[in-house]
């Protein structure tokens, strides 16, 4: 999970998303899903050979919506060989809560408190009510 790459709005900077880009690539990432609703750095993935997918999610995303969002990264994951990077314009509960989500609906662990546990400490901080909400309940 990341901030958007190259930064967001004023501090977005074309050289930062190309090194950036470098970087990812180097550390094995081969994908990139977007959570925002455009396309800007499209071009600049596929251009850096970079796979690309998009899912828009509101700002006021409900725990049922976001079921969307779990296949679309799904469907990212499923290549055998996918390293994917999901980002917002920043890392925030919203972005936490959907990972940690994806956790359960993947089925990779069966209980919210371990899927919330293991986004946080991936983080280093505690997710908020707004990222807990969207955290399926088994």
């Amino acid at each position: 999970m990341a901030e958007r790459i190259g930064g967001y709005g004023f501090q977005h900077r074309r050289v930062r998303r190309e090194e950036e880009i470098i970087w990812l690539k180097e550390h094995g990432v081969n994908t990139v899903m977007s959570l925002l609703g455009s396309n800007q750095n499209l071009f600049a993935y596929t251009g850096a050979g970079l796979s690309f997918s998009s899912f828009e999610v509101p700002e006021d995303i409900t725990p049922e919506d976001a079921v969307a969002v779990f296949n679309v990264l799904a469907d990212a994951l499923a290549p055998e060989d996918a390293i994917v990077l999901v980002h917002r314009d920043t890392i925030d509960d919203t972005l936490c809560g959907l990972l940690a989500g994806y956790l359960m609906h993947a089925e990779l662990v069966d209980d919210p408190i371990v899927a919330t546990d293991v986004i946080q400490r991936i983080l280093g901080r505690a997710i908020g009510p707004e990222g807990r909400r969207l955290i399926p309940k088994p």
